[in-house]
């Protein structure tokens, strides 16, 4: 081959270099392409507590993407930042008591013997107990769903605070008790949790009476949520009651 030729065909060459480097950018190759992470961040923050704070309680969140624990302050106050996808399953853990809640989206959601009897409520719509909804929540789709339709949780809330105010005979402060912060110690949501306590609705681990689940699971069960034929199963949390009930809380 003469020197031009091999001048010729460095050029070539080089050409051919230039150009695959830029459809390699123009297709996400490198660090910032359609590799990286698509997980958004999520911010959860609110109290845990029974009508006292649940001091340095340990605080697991499971969501349906993502998971963190954290450990709440010395007035139950937690906070956690992290990448995930709602909804989330929140556990609350200090000796004897433990307390569940949910988090349909970022921001505010209390843990307390409240939200413990909304999970029941809601468990009850799908079907299952709240032990089967929390063991399901991971690999059940309908319980996912479910859990975060703000629609269907807020209208199981307001079905608990009724039956919650028609049985015990009492007025509470915060009918919003899943997402309005609150500090203890103040007039609201911690003197609600008082009031329950003095009606033995809670009991003396700040766990909710046994009586008083029955009392909600059997209001939840009464207002089904229609599930679908092809849910994924964990096989502990069940796939509903029927399929004829009407979707949400008291009618």
């Amino acid at each position: 081959m003469s020197t031009r030729q091999q001048h010729v065909m460095g050029l070539v060459g080089a050409r051919l270099l230039t150009v695959s480097a830029v459809l390699l950018a123009g297709c996400g190759g490198g660090s910032g392409g359609s590799n990286a992470s698509s997980t958004p961040m999520v911010s959860l923050a609110g109290t845990a507590a029974t009508g006292k704070a649940l001091a340095n309680a340990t605080i697991n969140i499971d969501c349906a993407r993502g998971a963190m624990s954290v450990a709440a302050d010395a007035n139950g106050n937690y906070q956690a930042t992290f990448d995930a996808v709602p909804p989330c399953m929140i556990v609350a853990s200090l000796g004897e008591t433990t307390l569940h809640s949910l988090a349909f989206a970022g921001g505010t959601f209390n843990v307390t013997p409240e939200t413990d009897l909304l999970l029941s409520y809601l468990a009850a719509q799908l079907g299952t107990n709240e032990s089967g909804l929390v063991a399901g929540f991971a690999l059940n789709t309908q319980f996912q769903q479910v859990l975060q339709n703000q629609t269907e949780v807020l209208t199981a809330q307001a079905a608990v605070v009724q039956s919650l105010q028609q049985t015990f005979g009492i007025t509470l402060a915060a009918a919003n008790f899943l997402t309005t912060s609150f500090a203890v110690g103040q007039p609201g949501e911690d003197s609600d949790l008082e009031a329950l306590l003095g009606q033995r609705a809670i009991d003396a681990d700040g766990d909710p009476d046994a009586t008083t689940v029955t009392l909600v699971a059997t209001a939840g069960a009464a207002h089904p949520i229609a599930t679908s034929s092809n849910t994924s199963t964990s096989g502990t949390g069940g796939t509903g009651v029927g399929g004829t009930g009407s979707p949400g809380g008291m009618m």
